[in-house]
């Protein structure tokens, strides 16, 4: 089996689509299809974390493990602590934080995130980035950019164009550079456990309020972040009702 565990954090609530995660694609409830791609990878732990009974009892139905956790966290990785902390797993463990509106994730990119801190002791998180291809993208807020070290650990992430090429960008052509590669952050995360047993403890700092980048407060108080580059960037999950027939669709051609 694969030595890291896998935590799918899976709320009821959702401003664009309540319910979300059992919502039906494909004939089964999307935290089905998500809990499945979990399972492939081998992982020694594979837990959804909820606070909401109707989740529980759907994935306690297709065999899952399941753990209540606070209605009151602010985040996934806030979720993820405490299922740690309940399951008393060792500080040296490595956990991934897979989203349950992913169910077309690659198990080999959950695989890739585990592997970040298993490769790297000195690591805290592990995250994934691809260079950006297209110079629209490099401009865009909504695009997360992150720049890295000369062993693909995190400098910093942005909403803001960077690395930052003075003499390429100062006649604001809107061309990306070409000196170096400019990389997308992908918001898939592993985390060690001591780093979760320290992280509900970090308050909130001034540059991931500015940036509203929640990975921003663990730059700041020093947690390495290491990054794993990939050729492409995984498809889109479900946000929105025009990705349910989307992703329905490609679930059904996997099925065929």
């Amino acid at each position: 089996m694969a030595d890291y565990k896998i935590v799918i954090p899976a709320r009821y609530a959702s401003s664009r689509l309540p319910g979300k995660p059992l919502l039906m694609l494909a004939g089964k409830p999307m935290i089905q299809h998500v809990y499945e791609r979990a399972v492939a990878t081998g992982a020694t732990d594979i837990i959804i974390a909820t606070d909401d009974e109707r989740i529980r009892d759907v994935a306690a139905g297709f065999g899952a493990e399941v753990v209540m956790t606070s209605p009151d966290h602010e985040n996934g990785t806030e979720r993820i602590a405490e299922v740690a902390r309940i399951k008393q797993w060792p500080a040296e463990a490595v956990v991934v934080n897979l989203q349950g509106d992913e169910p077309l994730i690659p198990q080999s990119l959950i695989a890739l995130t585990a592997q970040g801190l298993i490769q790297h002791p000195q690591a805290g998180m592990s995250s994934v980035c691809t260079a950006l291809k297209h110079d629209a993208d490099a401009f865009n807020p909504n695009v997360v950019k992150v720049v890295l070290d000369q062993q693909q650990f995190a400098l910093y992430f942005s909403r803001a164009s960077i690395p930052w090429d003075r003499d390429a960008y100062k006649n604001g052509t809107g061309m990306m550079t070409t000196k170096i590669p400019v990389y997308r952050h992908i918001g898939m995360y592993g985390y060690r456990v001591s780093f979760l047993q320290q992280y509900t403890a970090m308050q909130p700092c001034a540059l991931e309020g500015t940036e509203a980048l929640e990975q921003l407060r663990a730059l700041w108080y020093g947690v390495k972040i290491h990054m794993a580059i990939i050729d492409e960037a995984p498809g889109h999950g479900v946000d929105t009702p025009d990705d349910v027939a989307r992703v329905e669709a490609m679930l059904q051609a996997l099925n065929t």
